[in-house]
């Protein structure tokens, strides 16, 4: 999660925008700098590594700008270095930039062809380029950010700062957070709260979609069709605490929010975006080609990451997969083969029963491969090689980031063995890895239809038991459901593979009996939808999460349609997680439950 700090100040601002940058440092970068106007002409300072290299280029090269934007950047396009740091600049503006611009190739061929030339090797500057070209055509930086904004796709936070205009910065947001600050004769804009506390403790939170104009006098809210709009001020107790809730009720409903950012930035870390290849972050110590087995095994949120990895691997890989929950594997002395990889995941990676699984394996001859989110936990400095997730730290003790950042590695480490064994081509890893590379957007998508989910949510929180259907990988993601539901709105709700409705769970149908239904259009989507009617023939109450033709297409009436935007059927569990968690976190705030702290859970299970 890359970090902004702006500020349209009385002083000089870039000491105060390192400032803000340091309470950003948590989220991790290799890069940071500074841009500010100096006598009305745009300068700026970059420097590889931490921000104390870029403190050191300031020094001996100062900068005494009264406005000016900051950034740490994690690198996504672009190797970490100097001329890929942010901010980017041309003649007429200076940019920093959160998150992935998908379509920024197709843009720099337009750009190339009109003669723009490109100094750096990442997406960022694709966006700083096209505003140059709309302000050449129009000379009003105001219009041609609206302009180009429409243009861009994918899931980011922007700020803008622009050559001979000292009383303009502007910020947008798609996905990624971006908070104003609000000052007496000062403005600011930062990635949250936390940047912006030492300035202010006055913050107004863009909307997705939302972009600001801001001057020393104040900022202009508009909304993703350019219409001016009004967005509340609130006092926030960031300067007293790590993180906050930004503009959320709960730190759950900001962790859901948070997912296109952080899965983004997770993807980053494994995928070169300027060649659309796997690019695992570390050296592996075995051979994919040589493995006979994979064992995977981890408790709860984990578990079922796990499971949906499984379809991933035998798929792509064709490895075949073991996979356990921790507390059983740990004592059924389960026998391991010569050849074998095993695979433990933990948001903490302190969990006990997992913890105890790795020991297992490793006495048993298994090179140890730990998906974590603390890569200094137990279970990452025990294992052979770590796959991190980078979800930032996550409050709400039900998982939600962390778990669609460990779907993300799970699916980046699968496409990773396919090519290596040889069960996917160039062409088809190349197909996945565009496939991977559209998830933040589609999940930001997502979250544009939180009303509606609220909405069926609300009518959840009144009945006393709820039925999970899915097929292929959406079973394990009707088993998340389930899990969700109960865990912090304590309504009782089980998961079944919806082939085996007939087999039981058909005798629980009736009116009062509500049936989530997850079915993204994938090979068995038809299936599902036979399973459906089975339902409904029985007076069941189907809410179906599909896209906005399947209700529709399925013949029955009545459906509740829970709308995803269209999307590759491979990747579908790390979207489809988004309405899964919408309609638990909404049912358990109808009925007043403490979301966040849910009774008798912990977020860590350190014992037994």
């Amino acid at each position: 999660m890359c970090g902004i700090v702006g500020i349209l100040g009385t002083t000089p601002v870039a000491s105060l925008i390192v400032d803000g940058l340091k309470r950003l440092e948590y989220r991790g970068y290799d890069s940071a700098g500074v841009a500010t106007l100096e006598r009305g002409r745009l300068d700026r300072r970059r420097a590889e590594g931490k921000l104390r290299n870029l403190e050191a280029r300031l020094r001996e090269q100062p900068l005494d700008g009264l406005i000016g934007i900051g950034h740490t950047r994690w690198a996504t396009h672009g190797r970490p270095s100097e001329r890929n740091a942010h901010p980017h600049a041309t003649d007429k503006l200076a940019v920093v930039h959160n998150g992935i611009i998908e379509n920024f190739r197709e843009l720099r061929e337009s750009l190339q062809a009109d003669g723009l030339r490109f100094e750096s090797e990442t997406d960022t500057e694709v966006v700083a380029q096209y505003v140059t070209r709309e302000m050449r055509r129009t000379n009003d930086p105001v219009a041609a950010v609206a302009a180009s904004l429409a243009q861009f796709r994918g899931a980011f936070a922007l700020a803008f700062l622009f050559d001979g205009e000292e009383d303009l910065m502007i910020g947008a947001r798609r996905g990624a957070p971006l908070a104003v600050g609000w000052g007496e004769g000062e403005m600011y804009l930062g990635s949250d709260a936390l940047a912006l506390a030492p300035f202010t403790d006055t913050i107004t939170y863009l909307e997705d979609g939302d972009w600001v104009v801001l001057r020393h006098g104040g900022a202009e809210f508009r909304d993703q069709n350019n219409a001016v709009v009004q967005r509340p001020k609130q006092k926030t107790s960031a300067g007293a605490f790590l993180v906050d809730k930004g503009a959320h009720r709960h730190f759950m409903a900001k962790e859901i929010h948070e997912q296109p950012e952080v899965v983004g930035r997770t993807l980053a870390h494994y995928i070169d975006m300027a060649t659309g290849r796997v690019r695992l972050p570390f050296e592996v110590p075995f051979d994919w080609s040589d493995l006979d087995r994979l064992t995977v095994s981890a408790c709860g949120t984990a578990y079922i990451a796990g499971l949906v990895a499984k379809y991933w691997f035998e798929r792509f890989a064709r490895l075949p997969v073991e996979i356990d929950v921790a507390s059983e594997f740990r004592y059924r002395e389960a026998p391991l083969p010569r050849k074998g990889l095993a695979l433990f995941i933990s948001q903490s990676g302190e969990t006990a029963d997992t913890l105890a699984g790795l020991r297992y394996a490793k006495e048993n001859g298994q090179k140890i491969l730990s998906v974590v989110n603390v890569p200094t936990s137990s279970i990452a400095r025990e294992s052979d090689v770590v796959a991190p997730t980078l979800a930032g730290p996550e409050i709400g003790v039900a998982s939600t980031k962390a778990f669609t950042c460990q779907l993300t590695v799970l699916a980046c480490l699968a496409v990773a063995a396919g090519l290596a064994r040889g069960t996917l081509s160039e062409s088809e890893g190349l197909r996945l890895v565009t496939e991977l590379i559209a998830v933040p957007g589609l999940m930001a998508e997502t979250l544009k239809h939180e009303h509606e989910v609220e909405q069926v949510a609300r009518d959840l929180s009144k009945v006393s038991d709820v039925l999970y259907l899915g097929r292929g990988s959406s079973f394990p993601m009707a088993l998340e459901g389930a899990l969700k539901l109960k865990e912090i709105s304590y309504i009782h709700a089980e998961a079944y593979a919806a082939g085996e409705l007939k087999h039981g769970p058909i005798a629980l149908i009736d009116e009062t009996m509500p049936v989530i239904v997850i079915a993204p259009r994938d090979a068995l989507y038809e299936k599902t939808v036979s399973n459906m009617q089975e339902v409904a023939a029985r007076g069941g109450r189907i809410v179906l999460i599909s896209d906005a033709h399947a209700a529709a297409e399925s013949g029955l009436d009545g459906l509740e349609n829970v709308v995803m935007p269209p999307m590759g059927a491979d990747f579908a569990p790390i979207v489809y997680a988004v309405p899964i968690q919408l309609l638990a976190y909404w049912a358990a705030v109808a009925l007043g439950k403490d979301v966040d702290q849910p009774r008798n859970l912990a977020k860590s299970v350190t014992v037994e």
